[in-house]
């Protein structure tokens, strides 16, 4: 984690609707969540809008794959009354500002995302010749800066997307943030921190810009988060006026870096529907049990009594998940003597994956027996994200001279 976003701050992550979920959602995306929303403010979407950026020519899908998705986080243990949970194009303020920065962000900024050509040269098959293809980035800039979130777990092919959010951000900020008397309203805003705090953060305030001490610069954000009297707008003034620069009105997020997914599918590779390799958070145990003893192991070990290498072996990449290193020490030992045949090898990993999946899957059966339930959290989590949302763009709105009261 990156240790500049506060621990009462604001996250946001979203997934494509993909449908069902397999294990290697969970172990590389939902785990993650699990623990973050005990931690910040977090904003979990279902990213419908960028689902049309690579596939506009079929959508007929997405809502049924929405819903699947959904039972699935809520299954996992992605908790709505921790965090919101909601629909992108429910919220259209998304849209909006994603229009607005559109009218200050360099075309330049957008070619230059290393996933626009890497996708490009991977997606050849399809049309992407498209507006909505090149600015997706900046959709997804506008996804982060409408709930003026801290930080955004990605992995490191992502990191290059937060990047360009936050020059977007300072871009806006500079031209924007220079309200009429921000230095007296900064003043005042300081005067309200009472004079303990205000001495802390003037001092804070001058070893930054006359030294560049950066600790300090850390010390006198975290002492503005803390600070429980001051309205979100005097926060900004000073975060501004503490970097020297006008009221921040757009926060920078900053990258929350992941661990990249440890989890294999059936056949060694990175698990992905793409390859026919995986294992749903709902499959039947039967099936779960039928796909694990069949999964190719080391083709040296022919017959039983050949010893094999379990460096080689798709089933031994499992128990770098599953097992502990006693356990790893018993699969290596026997697998490289011949001492354990193959299926004695796969049946720790039918039972942890087994006792990884029940309660998945029992809570995935209350929901899909609720879908009202279910509609139920997403309209609640949609009017959650839209109050915080219409706040931003109100504010933005005024900045770039569009508020019409």
């Amino acid at each position: 984690m990156n240790s500049t976003v506060p621990t009462n701050g604001r996250v946001l992550s979203g997934m494509r609707p993909t449908g069902q979920l397999h294990l290697g959602h969970y172990h590389g995306v939902l785990k993650n969540w699990l623990r973050l929303q005990h931690e910040y403010d977090c904003f979990f979407f279902v990213a419908d809008w960028h689902a049309l950026t690579t596939h506009y020519e079929d959508s007929r899908d997405i809502v049924a794959h929405t819903w699947d998705m959904v039972i699935d986080w809520l299954a996992a243990g992605v908790n709505p009354g921790a965090a919101k949970l909601f629909i992108q194009s429910r919220v259209p303020e998304h849209a909006e500002l994603h229009l607005l920065l559109s009218m200050i962000t360099p075309l330049g900024w957008l070619e230059r995302v290393p996933t626009y050509k890497d996708q490009q040269e991977q997606l050849k098959e399809r049309d992407l010749a498209t507006y909505g293809f090149l600015g997706y980035p900046l959709l997804q800039s506008a996804d982060i800066l409408i709930y003026r979130a801290t930080g955004v777990p990605v992995g490191e092919d992502q990191v290059a997307h937060v990047e360009l959010t936050r020059e977007v951000a300072r871009r806006f900020n500079h031209l924007y943030g220079r309200e009429p008397g921000f230095e007296e309203k900064a003043e005042q805003a300081i005067r309200k921190m009472g004079k303990k705090n205000a001495r802390l953060y003037n001092e804070l305030r001058r070893k930054y810009q006359e030294k560049g001490d950066h600790e300090a610069l850390a010390v006198a954000r975290a002492l503005l988060e803390d600070q429980q009297n001051l309205s979100l707008g005097d926060r900004e003034r000073l975060f501004g006026y503490l970097e020297g620069s006008g009221r921040i009105i757009l926060p920078e997020p900053q990258a929350l870096l992941t661990p990249a997914s440890k989890m294999p599918g059936l056949d060694g590779q990175k698990m992905s529907k793409s390859y026919g390799n995986t294992i749903s958070l709902r499959e039947e145990p039967d099936s779960v049990a039928q796909k694990l003893r069949t999964m190719p192991t080391d083709p040296a070990r022919v017959r039983r009594s050949d010893p094999g290498d379990p460096d080689k072996c798709p089933v031994w990449q499992l128990h770098q998940v599953y097992s502990d290193e006693a356990r790893q020490a018993w699969v290596r030992e026997g697998c490289t003597s011949a001492g354990i045949g193959c299926l004695d090898c796969k049946q720790p990993i039918i039972e942890a994956v087994q006792a990884e999946l029940k309660p998945i899957r029992e809570r995935a059966r209350e929901y899909v027996d609720n879908p009202a339930l279910v509609r139920t959290i997403i309209e609640e989590g949609c009017e959650e994200a839209r109050d915080v949302a219409r706040e931003t763009l109100q504010e933005v709105r005024a900045v770039m001279g569009l508020s019409y009261k």
